[in-house]
């Protein structure tokens, strides 16, 4: 909670001071009666929507970093198959000592001891059933981890449809403030309001292309990652199973 807070101050700091920069601009644009496009006029472009649009720009942008630096820290082998838990769970279990496995697993929450705990759980019904519940546990981890990754898929699918969304609306305005103006400044103007109103365009596709790499990244690494927890299980669970051939 402290965290998303964090993060729509830092956001509504970072929309505060771009919107005193752009009017700063604009001001001085007017003083030298220039006719070049200004950061507000590529902002405002002579319509609110135009401005929400790039308001959403914005927070994509942001939440394509924030979901990028959450993939480094969550998708590391050391995050989701820590040396701690296997070295804990193999010795204890190689001393015949359920108890303290599940207490390591306990110690130590995660993807892995997550599907460990779920074996223990079962243990009780025979190898075969575990094996079962292990690859419907990895299932399930896998899919809460493909859904935290997946939000940067949606920031790069989202991305270039708000750019083409502010490119269109800045076209609609170009052509219609066309009705105002008469003779040889019809091209200038024109030319100037289009490239304003392909900025967003522009700035959509720099967002998606990363966004969609580091989707790319993190979801081969996490289910990567997650097939060799399970592989990793059923590797620690062999001596429950020479225990049951056993008696």
């Amino acid at each position: 909670m402290k965290a998303l807070s964090a993060k729509i101050a830092m956001l509504s700091f970072f929309i505060l001071q771009l919107g005193v920069m752009a009017q700063e601009a604009a001001a001085e644009g007017e003083a030298a009666g220039a006719v070049t496009s200004g950061i507000w006029d590529i902002l405002y472009g002579g319509s609110v929507i135009n401005l929400i649009i790039w308001i959403a720009i914005f927070i994509t942008s942001f939440a394509m970093l924030w979901f990028a630096i959450d993939g480094f820290i969550v998708v590391r082998r050391d995050k989701l198959i820590p040396p701690l838990l296997v070295d804990g769970v193999r010795q204890a279990l190689g001393n015949g000592d359920l108890e303290t496995a599940i207490a390591t697993c306990q110690a130590n929450p995660g993807s892995l001891s997550n599907i460990l705990k779920e074996a223990f759980d079962n243990i009780y019904d025979g190898y075969e059933v575990v094996q079962q519940a292990v690859s419907s546990r990895t299932d399930l981890e896998t899919e809460k981890l493909m859904q935290r990754v997946g939000l940067l898929n949606i920031c790069g699918q989202i991305a270039p449809m708000l750019g083409l969304m502010g490119t269109v609306v800045g076209m609609v305005l170009a052509f219609a403030g066309l009705a105002s103006t008469t003779g040889a400044a019809k091209a200038r103007v024109l030319a100037n309001s289009i490239s304003t109103a392909l900025w967003t365009t522009c700035v959509g596709l720099l967002i998606s292309v990363p966004a969609l790499l580091f989707y790319t990244y993190f979801r081969n690494n996490a289910t990567r990652l997650i097939l060799e927890s399970e592989a990793t299980v059923l590797e620690l669970i062999k001596p429950l199973r020479r225990a049951e051939v056993e008696e």
